[in-house]
C-alpha cells in the first residue's frame, strides 16, 4: 500500500496543471468499483466527491473501454484526488484511460487521467483476476 501512496503523490505532482488565472480548487473521491472485461471493459460505482471550498456531492462512476482485456475485478475503499478545477462542476465527465493489468487475489493500483486540464489520480486496493491490455472511459457523474 505505501508503494501506491507513493505512486500517487509522485503522479499528482507530475500531473498537476500550473495555475492560469483564478484560484484552482483541491477535490477528493472516496469509491467503490465493480467490473469486467472480455474484450469488452465495464464497470460500475459510488463515491463521494468533497471539495477544500466545502463543495460536496455523491456520484456515480463508469468505466467503459476495450481491448486484448480479460477478468474481473473489484475496488473497495478508493481514494482519488482531482486537481486543477475551479469548482466541483470541472470534476464531472469524462477522462481518458490506457492500461496495462495483470493480477490475481488480492491487489494494488494507481492510475493518473486527464480531461483537459484537469487530473486525476486514482489508488485502490481490491480483488479480482485480470489480464490484458485496455483503453477506458472513466465518467463521473452527479447522482440523482
Amino acid at each position: 500500500m505505501r508503494q501506491v501512496l507513493i505512486a500517487v503523490l509522485v503522479l499528482s505532482m507530475l500531473a498537476a496543471p500550473a495555475a492560469l488565472g483564478g484560484e484552482l480548487v483541491d477535490c477528493e473521491m472516496e469509491f467503490n468499483l465493480k467490473g469486467w472485461s472480455a474484450f469488452v471493459k465495464k464497470a460500475r460505482g459510488t463515491g463521494k466527491v468533497t471539495c477544500d471550498n466545502g463543495e460536496s456531492a455523491r456520484v456515480k462512476i463508469r468505466v467503459r473501454g476495450g481491448g486484448l482485456t480479460f477478468g474481473k475485478s473489484e475496488i473497495l475503499e478508493g481514494k482519488a484526488k482531482v486537481s486543477g478545477v475551479k469548482d466541483i462542476r470541472e470534476v464531472f465527465g469524462s477522462y481518458a484511460s490506457a492500461s496495462a493489468h495483470a493480477g490475481v487475489g488480492p491487489s494494488a493500483e494507481a492510475t493518473v487521467m486527464t480531461k483537459g486540464e484537469v487530473s486525476l489520480a486514482l489508488a485502490g486496493t481490491g480483488r479480482g483476476i485480470d489480464l490484458g491490455v485496455a483503453f477506458s472511459k472513466f465518467k463521473i457523474s452527479r447522482s440523482k
